[in-house]
């Protein structure tokens, strides 16, 4: 009787609020953290930042990126400003996905590597601009 119960649980399409946010926590920590590691490698590697003006065309471009990539993804892991935090990092990583990667997802041979990475940070951010941060963020402390 008991494998039944556990059974139905697993299966059941009840809406958990706790369990969601968990889920939210789990892929704004996991995405941010991965995401500001890219911000910091740009932020504190002069060559890489030589390297993104090129790519850019402008200063002015690149530090935008590292804004988003590292300060944008800090507020992602803090769930702080979650949604605001979001935006810079989807403007960014569609344009990695659709300007740099062209679009490509699956290539082998592509000089520039495949925009699969880029797309799943896209589809992931985007998740969270639509959702929110969930209950355990610094947002929802604040709006108690």
């Amino acid at each position: 009787m008991h494998k039944i119960n556990k059974m139905k649980k697993l299966l059941s399409t009840k809406y958990n609020e706790n369990i969601w946010s968990l889920g939210l926590l789990l892929l704004r920590v996991t995405f941010g953290l991965i995401m500001m590691k890219h911000g910091l490698d740009k932020l504190t590697d002069y060559n890489n930042f030589k390297g993104m003006n090129q790519l850019f065309g402008s200063p002015t471009d690149a530090l935008l990126v590292i804004f988003a990539e590292f300060f944008c993804a800090v507020f992602i892991v803090l769930g702080l400003f979650t949604r605001f935090a979001a935006i810079p990092l989807i403007v960014t990583m569609a344009v990695a996905f659709f300007k740099v990667h062209n679009h490509i997802i699956f290539c082998n041979k592509c000089a520039s590597g495949s925009g699969e990475v880029a797309l799943l940070y896209l589809v992931a951010f985007t998740v969270l601009l639509l959702t929110g941060p969930g209950k355990f963020s610094v947002d929802k402390m604040i709006a108690k």
